[in-house]
This record gives structure tokens, sequence and C-alpha cells, in this order.
């Protein structure tokens, strides 16, 4: 089975192109122009070299010895929290400015949760001499200050939306509309798969350079290109669909995305998506959604500003529907707590999102022989205070 997007923008039966008349015209010509664009000798060659010289890639596949003792298995870690700015996020914003000044577009907007794809989009503005505002829920502006000042400081102008809970959905809602008013000038730099179609095919093309890097890597340390296991987070999908991509129509790769449950998945305060989600369409794409009994969407919850999001890429969505995919759901203290061991085991501290992924380890059942790879999605810089609340609360628990 194919696992790819069809001719015209589904997955499976998610995707799809659920966009208002005024941006018909703009993401029509993205349609039609992206892969051409993006299979240009010019924009290959200048894409590779910025990869490499700019963010510093091919990023490292470390053995976690530690971890592989303690969990049973030869577990690697794809250590995209190396990269310049400190997340994935680079690999699809870098692309994505090539592709919008090759058409023309001289002004970008971005969204962001966590923080993280605003500032690879900033830093890609930055690097290009391009207008960037973006868009960001003021509850994830309180605990992401960190990242906010670096946006400023690069240059963008970050605008605070006060709609619904102020987080990732509420600033994807303020982007589309900016760009419904200025869709001439003006590029959608979307941070994850999701969104109309060509988004989380062009986004998963984007980061499919870590799931490229990892069959090279694993063939020089195992001798192999294939894993037994593939693990990233998942919010809207960008780490986990670049860490599946080359894997995707490989059964004898066990994919397993790992979703945030918040408080629990049945407690009302959770990011759950595919666990609760229902078919429905969310900024654009066909997917699962987090919904009451009417259709209106139910606001998420997740210590995680990157993956407290009611959707989910219509890429995961089908991995899901079709099997093709484990969907294991982590906790906050879950995440936290693994996170506090990722670091006294390796010495590496993980953002709060790549903290639920690695929650995700002693709910599998591995083999010795096992090969796992997980995806570092990102560094824990900006989520020290979430850190330290959570070491200080924990040490006096237990005095």
């Amino acid at each position: 089975m194919d696992y790819n997007v069809n001719g015209e923008g589904y997955y499976g039966e998610f995707g799809g192109a659920y966009i208002p008349e005024i941006l018909y015209a703009n993401v029509k010509n993205l349609r039609e122009r992206y892969l051409s664009i993006m299979s240009e000798e010019g924009f290959r060659t200048e894409f590779d070299a910025l990869l490499r010289d700019y963010v510093g890639r091919p990023s490292p596949l470390y053995y976690a010895s530690r971890l592989s003792e303690k969990y049973g298995a030869r577990i690697y870690l794809k250590r995209e929290d190396l990269n310049h700015t400190g997340a994935h996020k680079i690999n699809n914003t870098v692309g994505q400015i090539l592709l919008a000044r090759r058409m023309g577009k001289s002004r970008i907007i971005a969204e962001t949760g966590a923080g993280q794809h605003g500032v690879a989009a900033a830093t890609v503005c930055a690097l290009k001499g391009m207008k960037c505002i973006v868009y960001m829920g003021e509850t994830d502006i309180a605990r992401q200050r960190l990242n906010v000042q670096k946006m400023e400081m690069l240059g963008a102008e970050v605008r605070p939306v006060t709609s619904g809970n102020r987080t990732l959905k509420d600033a994807t809602n303020e982007a589309i509309r900016d760009w419904c008013c200025n869709p001439s000038d003006t590029h959608y730099i979307i941070g994850s798969t999701v969104g109309p179609h060509p988004y989380p095919d062009m986004v998963a093309r984007f980061q499919s350079v870590i799931s490229a890097e990892i069959q090279k890597q694993l063939l020089q340390q195992e001798g192999r290109q294939r894993p037994d296991y593939l693990i990233a987070c998942v919010g809207g999908g960008s780490n986990a669909a670049g860490t599946f991509y080359h894997y995707l129509d490989d059964a004898a790769v066990s994919l397993v995305a790992v979703e945030a449950a918040g408080l629990g998945v049945e407690s009302g305060h959770t990011a759950a998506t595919i666990h609760l989600g229902k078919r429905g369409i969310i900024h654009g794409s066909r997917t699962f959604v987090m919904q009451d009994a009417h259709g209106q969407i139910t606001e998420p919850y997740s210590v995680s500003a990157g993956l407290d999001y009611p959707g989910i890429g219509p890429m995961h969505a089908n991995l899901a529907a079709t099997g093709r995919a484990r969907i294991v759901a982590v906790t906050d203290d879950d995440a936290l707590r693994a996170a506090m061991e990722l670091t006294r085991l390796e010495g590496i501290i993980p953002a709060v999102e790549t903290a639920h992924a690695l929650g995700a380890l002693d709910k599998m059942e591995f083999r010795r022989e096992d090969v796992v790879v997980l995806t570092l999605s990102g560094r824990g810089d900006k989520d020290m205070e979430t850190y330290v609340e959570y070491f200080n609360r924990t040490r006096s628990d237990e005095n």
C-alpha cells in the first residue's frame, strides 16, 4: 500500500484543500508549482548547501547506551535538537523560504505554539531579508517567553492571539485570516504537516531529510538501513513525517507516533487527538479533530505548547486509520519524568515535545536485538521553567 499523498492531495480518505475562495488562486498556484520548483537543480543545490553549512546537517544518530540498557534494546537518538535554532523546524523553513522567493513573494507569515517554528521562520527571513509576522497565542507567549524574545531579536513581529484558549489552533486561525487579506504578496510558512494540500506533502518532503539520513547512518553503524522501530512525537506531525517518510511502505518497520495525553486521555484536559478525534475538517484539511457532539472543536490541553493542537496531519490520520502506525498517548507527568530520565542517563535535556516520545519507551516491549530510532525533535532550553517547576515539585514531594 502507498501511504504517500495522491494527486488530489489525499492520504486515503484524509487531506484535500478546504479553503476560502480568496485563497483558491494562491493555493492552486502553489500546488501546481511546488514539485517542479523543488526538483530544479538550482533549488536542490541551494537547499542542500544551506542544510549542510547553515543548519549543520547531517544531524548525528547517537547510540544511547545507558537508555538502551534500561529498556533492553539498541536505542539510537536522531539529534534534531543539534540543528541551528534547536529543532527540526528549520529544515522546513529553509525549504519554504527558497520556494517563496522563487514564487515572487515578499512577505512571510507563520504560526507557532512552542515557538520553535516561529524562531525558525524568523531566522530564514533574517537570512533572506524578508518581512516576517508570527502569530502566537497569548498562553504560549507567556510560557515560551525566551522564544518570543529570539523572534523579536531576529526582526520578526510577534502578534499575540487572544481568541479561544490562546494557543496553537488559535494562532493558526489568525495566520489564515491574514493570508486571506494579503493573498498576492504573502507566503504562509505552515510549520507542520497540516493545512490544505499541498502543505502536508510539501512539509513532509522538506522534513524527509531526517529519514534519508537515518538510512545512511544506520547502514554505517548497524550494517542495515532498516530499524525495527521508529518513534516520534506528533502534534501536527512534521518531525514524525520526516522520520517515517522513507519507511512508510516498508511493513517491516514499526512506526510509533506519540501524542500528548495531558492530564489523561479521558480527563477532558488532553491533546490526544487520534485517540479521541472524529473525522472532520480543520485548517483546510480533512482529518481527525477533537470535537463535541455538535461538531464544535474542543480545546486541547498539554504541558507541551508544540503538541497542544486539536487536529493531526492527514498523513498521520491515515497511518492511524489503516493501522500502519501505532499511536501511543503520554501524559504530562510521564513526559516530564522521561525528560528527567534522559537528562540523568545521557546528559541530554530534550524539548518537552520530544519528552513525550521518550515517555513511550516504557509502554513498549522490545527484544534485546531490536534497533530503535527515536527522533529528538528539539532541545529543552525553551522549557527550563517547566522543568525547574517539575523538578522542585517532585523534590519537595520526595521530602
